[in-house]
């Protein structure tokens, strides 16, 4: 008999076969004990025959034993699995002959032979297996010390930390995110006018190289890294190269368009760039029609387009509309005054629909 127990437990799900009724049967009788010599219950044997392609399945009792009649005669590989579907071992070319095989599994011996039989290929597998799981946990704790230190407002020591993970492993595009994150807000706290750049110009390299690992594969990720760049390009004056982030950020992680559509509009509002601010806008209002702040700040915009006439103040169409739809949505929001306060200086009528509209829902 040559037996081998399987390096890796998997779980999998067991099927039931009925096999074909024969004459040439034997049984199996037999128990199953823990590496503690003590009867397992609920272990299930699975039996295959290469030759025939029969199956059985036969599990233990509570004593941990095992019996079966009517199992035909053959050579079989025998699979032992607990009963949340780890395999235990793995027995191969099992002869089962005509009268009573006994079937006696001791997880003990069963240990001690598999340590005997790793090959020295098995052996290289199972180090890789143990660097690659030791290199994640160092990755990991990485992680949970630049967070602790982001947290705290210690940005430059987050920033060194995220350094040394990324040396340590340059291909994992999270990383790169947050070391991105750490280099841009390090420069908000930087008073050295060469460091803040230095580090606005880090922080943008950062975010390619996660962007340029994740691939379409990780939107979110693409999306963030875009929209964040964005900022850092406003910060060193790039403001074209923003706007190309921006439409970026929408393009790849289409869920959040309306946050990066949204930041595109208030960075063109900040440099004066009505017109193409009104648009950003609307199309964060197409992403999002409920984004009550999208109508406001569309609104705004407008008003920088608004003439007099006399004493009357004339603004472009849909000016009116967009302060009452932020009304609508946010009666009582941070700048509902000032939208009330732009349409009483053009002389236009603040709907009261909304306030209709949540007395009829609250019925």
């Amino acid at each position: 008999m040559k037996k081998y127990s399987i390096l890796v437990i998997t779980a999998f799900v067991l099927a039931l076969f009925v096999p074909l009724a024969s004459a040439q049967t034997g049984s199996v009788k037999g128990v199953v004990k823990d590496e503690n010599g003590k009867p397992m219950p609920d272990v299930t044997m699975s039996m295959y025959s290469k030759e025939t392609g029969r199956k059985y399945n036969i599990k233990t009792d509570k004593n941990g034993n095992l019996f079966s009649l009517g199992i035909a005669s053959g050579t079989y590989d025998i699979t032992f699995t607990n009963s949340q579907g780890q395999q235990l071992t793995k027995w191969t070319g099992y002869r089962i002959n005509l009268d009573e095989n006994k079937i006696e599994v001791d997880m003990a011996k069963e240990r001690a032979a598999n340590a005997n039989s790793v090959s020295e290929e098995q052996k290289k597998q199972m180090e890789a297996i143990e660097k690659e799981n030791t290199k994640i946990k160092g990755l990991n704790e990485m992680l949970a010390s630049s967070k602790a230190a982001m947290d705290a407002g210690n940005y430059d020591q987050a920033v060194q930390v995220l350094t040394q993970a990324t040396q340590t492993d340059p291909t994992r595009d999270i990383l790169w995110f947050k070391l991105g994150d750490a280099q841009r807000q390090a420069a908000t706290k930087a008073a050295d006018p060469a460091a803040k750049k230095a580090d606005y110009e880090g922080s943008i390299e950062s975010y390619k190289k996660a962007i340029s690992i994740a691939g379409a594969t990780k939107p979110e990720i693409v999306g963030g890294a875009y929209n964040n760049m964005g900022e850092a390009y406003v910060k060193t004056g790039q403001v074209d190269e923003a706007m190309k982030s921006y439409e970026q950020a929408a393009t790849a992680n289409p869920t959040g368009a309306a946050g990066y559509y949204f930041n595109e509009g208030a960075v063109l509002t900040n440099t004066g760039k009505v017109d193409d601010a009104i648009k950003a806008f609307d199309k964060t209002i197409q992403a999002d029609p409920n984004r009550a702040m999208a109508y406001y700040w569309k609104g705004v915009n407008l008003m920088g387009k608004a003439t007099l006439k006399g004493n009357k103040m004339e603004a472009p169409e849909g000016t009116a509309e967009a302060f009452n739809k932020y009304l609508e949505l946010d009666p009582n929001g941070q700048f509902a005054q000032p939208a009330k306060d732009m349409l009483a200086s053009m002389g236009a009528e603040i709907q009261t629909s909304f306030g209709k509209q949540k007395a009829a829902k609250k019925k």
